[in-house]
């Protein structure tokens, strides 16, 4: 299974385990590397983000995309995009089940 994620912050990307994960670094690169992936994380907060999201909703598997909860309209437009949403705090107590399902 081909995993990609936007996930710059190298705090956060600690709190996905060991499991075999494509970092992207900026949302530029994003389109290129995640096309065909089985699961795409994105961190909706990132610069450049909502130029690409659609094109990578559109070419690839599962999209889910995190926000802090105060962000709704961050989360709203990304929800219309076609991806998956989770408040920020709920996609990293749930990241483990996320990447094994």
């Amino acid at each position: 299974m081909k995993v990609v994620a936007l996930i710059p912050d190298l705090m956060d990307r600690s709190r996905l385990g060991q499991h075999q994960i494509e970092f992207v670094g900026a949302a530029a690169l994003l389109p290129i590397v995640a096309a065909g992936a089985d699961l795409v994380f994105v961190d909706l907060s990132r610069p450049g983000v909502a130029e690409v999201l659609e094109v990578v909703v559109s070419a690839s598997g599962r999209v889910i995309g995190f926000a802090p909860h105060v962000e709704d309209e961050t989360m709203a437009w990304a929800l219309a995009l076609g991806a998956e949403v989770l408040p920020r705090s709920k996609f990293f107590r749930r990241a483990a089940d996320l990447l094994s399902s």
